[in-house]
């Protein structure tokens, strides 16, 4: 059998699927470590966000886990293909392909996902969704790497606060930005968070980040996308999704959303909205 290897940034919960394995994230708060998606769920972690007055810490996944996973594949006789958040964001990557020295004949290869959160998630699930049509695992690898490149995760977030507690903006940009209620649009590009913009309210943000995939030509629903909110409740998501139902209206039936956990969650803070697909415009 061939399985993905992936880690907690990718915001998976609930895996039911015995081909994917989903490995934790470190996320320490003070001197209390937590497993990201074992012993913390997303709920959990925003509970304790808002008490702290420092951000936690979120540490690479270590080469060992991903050793103990590629032994469990070897001693079941399965191949590996491994899709990590993005190796500029995390160590994880290079944690990946250290442990992969050991077992070369079992990893196929550690996929950089150049991503996170929704958009390394996507490109978890285009991996599963070739693997189900029967494809090998090497022409997986290659489509993997070729299309990885128009996945676009672009967000909305509700405060300036947690850009300012990550050293990401000063102190006197975070109060003139609350007081102002500007409101951020960020991406992850070339597997780095960027600001593409700044709005005045939500709603002007709403629009800021519609005319963001607007930009990029569109959703193409033919392949993975996901919607997801931080925080405690997907409302202001809802509110976004009646109002640019024209993104969705002729393509799908129903969207779901989900909630994006602490890997990201640590930088943006709750009340962020995002969505992450794959590009329907030409590269």
């Amino acid at each position: 059998m061939l399985k993905i290897i992936t880690d907690s940034a990718s915001d998976i919960v609930d895996n039911t699927r015995e081909d994917l394995t989903v490995l934790p994230v470190t996320i320490t708060f003070g001197e209390e470590q937590f497993q990201d998606g074992v012993n913390l769920t997303h709920r959990m972690f925003y509970e304790k966000l808002i008490e702290c007055d420092e951000l936690p810490v979120t540490s690479q996944v270590a080469p060992f886990a991903f050793e103990e996973a590629y032994r469990r594949a070897k001693e079941q006789g399965d191949k590996v293909i491994v899709i990590t958040l993005s190796s500029k964001l995390s160590g994880t990557w290079q944690s990946a392909n250290i442990a992969a020295e050991e077992y070369g004949d079992v990893v196929v290869k550690v996929v950089d996902s150049e991503n996170a959160s929704m958009g390394q998630h996507a490109l978890v699930e285009y991996a599963l969704r070739l693997k189900d049509s029967g494809m090998e695992a090497e022409r997986i690898v290659e489509r993997l790497d070729k299309d990885k490149g128009r996945i676009r995760l672009v967000a909305l977030l509700d405060t300036l606060e947690y850009l300012k507690k990550g050293g990401r903006i000063s102190r006197a940009a975070a109060m003139a930005g609350n007081l102002l209620s500007i409101k951020p649009v960020i991406a992850i590009q070339r597997g780095e968070v960027a600001i593409l913009g700044k709005a005045r309210g939500s709603r002007q943000g709403n629009n800021l980040l519609a005319e963001q995939i607007r930009q990029t030509g569109g959703i193409d629903f033919e392949k993975p996308f996901f919607l997801g909110y931080t925080g405690f409740s997907d409302a202001t998501l809802q509110k976004y999704i009646a109002d640019h139902e024209a993104f969705w209206k002729t393509s799908v039936d129903a969207l779901e959303t989900s909630s994006v956990g602490g890997t990201i969650g640590t930088h943006v803070g709750p009340g962020a909205i995002g969505v992450a697909f794959f590009s329907a415009g030409e590269m």
